[in-house]
């Protein structure tokens, strides 16, 4: 069956009236699973993946997270891990079924708090993708380097395309640099990510707190519902360790790797990822 690439828009409201945008893709009346991307990125990080897991019977709906894409930005520059939780408790209350839950770093810890703690979403399964209780501080800080390099943003969508291949070496290069537009948005005579920067500072005191680690497998282990773990194989934000030891202590969870991916998964090889989710998703539909 030939995936849609194009989606219907659609407006979830989170705590505080936030407006969160989002893309979907399916039938109404299939069983919904939701994209939740990663810190610095947008909805369209799932256009290839979305599409492709309408056709296989899913109501696809890819959210951008708050302060990120063209979802209203936190007024007070408030972006602590327990807003993005809320921030999915609303959109699953306001989706009324029990959704699946797809969410890549950031949107992995968010929907991870949401499905574990009170008030426990109540949702289908879940699927974290290159995240646990834990990261390597090495890859963490790479990645927060990279989001801070170039506050005054860029000369050109190229410019930009060009600094993207260089922080992911192991992705291969698009065939057009116009596809990363849709993380952009024009500030003057400059191209800046399509992100609120203020973000920045919650980011770097998320690393690895003080007692969040036990609070992330507590989560875990209080999600009653099965939790797949996708690891990218030369990931360096989730070390193998640190996957494995997650799935030791949380007894409903198991985990897979995605050969020559790094942290963006879905992005490096989307392809790759879907052949790792499709059994898991086949045994929970």
């Amino acid at each position: 069956m030939t995936a849609d690439p194009l989606p219907r828009p659609r407006n979830f409201v989170s705590r505080g009236g936030i407006l969160l945008a989002a893309d979907v893709w399916g039938k109404a009346t299939s069983p919904p699973l939701v994209l939740l991307h990663g810190g610095g990125q947008t909805r369209h990080a799932w256009d290839r993946t979305g599409p492709q897991l309408a056709t296989m019977g899913w109501q696809v709906i890819a959210p951008d997270l708050r302060g990120h894409g063209t979802s209203e930005w936190s007024v007070d520059g408030n972006y602590d891990l327990d807003l993005f939780a809320e921030d999915v408790r609303a959109l699953v209350a306001e989706l009324g079924d029990r959704p699946v839950l797809i969410g890549a770093s950031l949107g992995g810890l968010s929907s991870l708090l949401a499905a574990g703690e009170i008030p426990r979403a109540p949702i289908r399964a879940l699927v974290l993708i290159d995240v646990a209780h834990r990261p390597d501080p090495r890859g963490f800080r790479r990645i927060v380097e990279f989001m801070r390099r170039q506050p005054d943003g860029f000369f050109s969508v190229a410019e930009a395309a060009a600094a993207v291949s260089a922080h992911l070496p192991n992705r291969p290069r698009p065939d057009s640099p116009e596809r990363i537009r849709n993380n952009l948005r024009r500030h003057g005579d400059r191209w800046v990510w399509h992100w609120d920067p203020r973000m920045l500072d919650s980011f770097e005191g998320r690393m690895d707190p003080p007692g969040m680690a036990e609070r992330l497998l507590d989560a875990a282990r209080h999600a009653d519902v099965p939790i797949l773990l996708v690891r990218g194989a030369i990931s360096d934000v989730v070390r193998e360790d640190i996957a494995e030891q997650f799935c030791d202590s949380v007894p409903h969870a198991r985990r897979v790797e995605v050969a020559e991916a790094g942290h963006m998964v879905a992005g490096d090889r989307n392809e790759r990822f879907l052949d790792a989710i499709i059994p898991f998703l086949d045994e929970i539909k």
